[in-house]
């Protein structure tokens, strides 16, 4: 039976004085840093349609990160399955009744917002697997029968994300689970039996790709081949990345972004923009922030006296590094052009919702860090 070392009467004072301001602050400076990057993509279109959205969207998730952070971590730990079951149901929704944008088969209109449930998956997939293996001794992570549970817990997100199709977020969400699951002490031949199932299964992935898709992968090897038509948004991103230089044009100065050569800049894109008009100085900027985040995220969950805060925090920060890895790659034209957003600086409600939730748990890992749930 789970017994609980309750916390509950810890004033609300002393609750605002155990969150962690160094992560507070690192997020409200890369929210700032995102509205003004936003901005920058508005202003050759004469609007400010996506700068107002962006920040009142950072402004209500922020707001819900910290009221998600004063809720005891052990009501995370008893709801994480049912998070997950209505997450993947979500999922089902939009893969089967979603709409439909570009070929993908991705959303759910809720009128205030187009809710893309495989974003919320990637969080759902730690949370639940944090449960998962909250739960098993250390011994027995690697029999067999805990290794298939976790992998079917894993694999059917992943098909059906694949199935809208999404590859960029299904790898993502992948690469999460895995992330916990390594954390756990699964036997390294176990991870190396799944890579060569995916190696294996590769043909089939490629086979329910849509044509656009297959397209994409194949101008990743030569952008050349076709400059101005499947190539010309990873060629331009490579033009306005180098033209950046060392400290970069200045801000609203940028010629691709402000000309319109940069396709989607105010999404998967927006880290192009951000370094042609702040250069080589303002992205290691940006770099060093994202990599306080993490080292914060870390230290979180190094301190909670419970697994299931530590593998949450743990899998987590791994997961946002794969993130604004994936993201970056593809933009420098170092990975295929996927579809993944950038952690709060790309616009996207969905993205930004995931990450705020899961910035809310690891703050409340925080505040309840002496929190013990057997």
């Amino acid at each position: 039976m789970r017994t609980y070392t309750s916390l509950g009467d810890t004033s609300f004072l002393q609750k605002v004085k155990s969150l962690d301001f160094y992560l507070l602050f690192s997020i409200i400076l890369l929210g700032a840093v995102s509205i003004v990057a936003m901005y920058s993509t508005d202003i050759s279109d004469g609007n400010f349609y996506h700068s107002f959205n962006h920040a009142l969207r950072f402004g209500i998730f922020f707001i819900l990160m910290i009221f998600l952070s004063f809720i005891n971590i052990k009501y995370y730990f008893s709801l994480s399955f049912f998070f997950y079951i209505f997450v993947l149901l979500l999922l089902c929704g939009a893969t089967f009744f979603g709409t439909t944008v570009q070929g993908s088969q991705r959303w759910i209109n809720l009128y205030f917002i187009n809710l893309q449930p495989s974003e919320l998956m990637k969080i759902a997939i730690i949370i639940f697997l944090a449960r998962y293996y909250h739960r098993v001794q250390p011994d027995a992570v690697n029999t067999i029968k805990k290794f298939i549970i976790p992998f079917v817990i894993l694999i059917i997100p992943i098909l059906l994300v694949l199935s809208q199709p999404d590859l960029g977020t299904s790898v993502l969400v992948a690469l999460s689970g895995i992330a916990v699951i390594w954390l756990a002490g699964i036997n390294i031949k176990y991870i190396i039996y799944s890579l060569l199932g995916l190696v294996i299964s590769f043909p089939f992935v490629i086979s329910i790709l849509k044509p656009y898709q297959k397209l994409r992968i194949l101008t990743f090897f030569n952008p050349d081949r076709d400059p101005l038509g499947a190539g010309y948004q990873i060629i331009q991103s490579k033009i306005a990345v180098g033209s950046g230089g060392l400290t970069g044009k200045g801000f609203l100065k940028g010629t691709q972004g402000y000309l319109d050569f940069l396709p989607e800049k105010h999404t998967d894109f927006i880290f192009t923009l951000f370094s042609e008009e702040f250069g080589f100085i303002g992205s290691v900027l940006l770099l060093i922030l994202y990599a306080i985040i993490i080292f914060r995220i870390i230290i979180i969950g190094s301190n909670s006296r419970n697994y299931f805060g530590k593998f949450f925090c743990y899998g987590f920060a791994i997961s946002i590094f794969f993130y604004i890895s994936v993201n970056m790659l593809m933009v420098l034209g170092m990975l295929p052009i996927v579809g993944s957003p950038l952690p709060i600086m790309s616009y996207g409600g969905s993205s930004m919702l995931s990450m705020m939730i899961a910035l809310g748990i690891v703050m409340s890992t925080r505040v309840y860090s002496r929190e013990i749930i057997n």
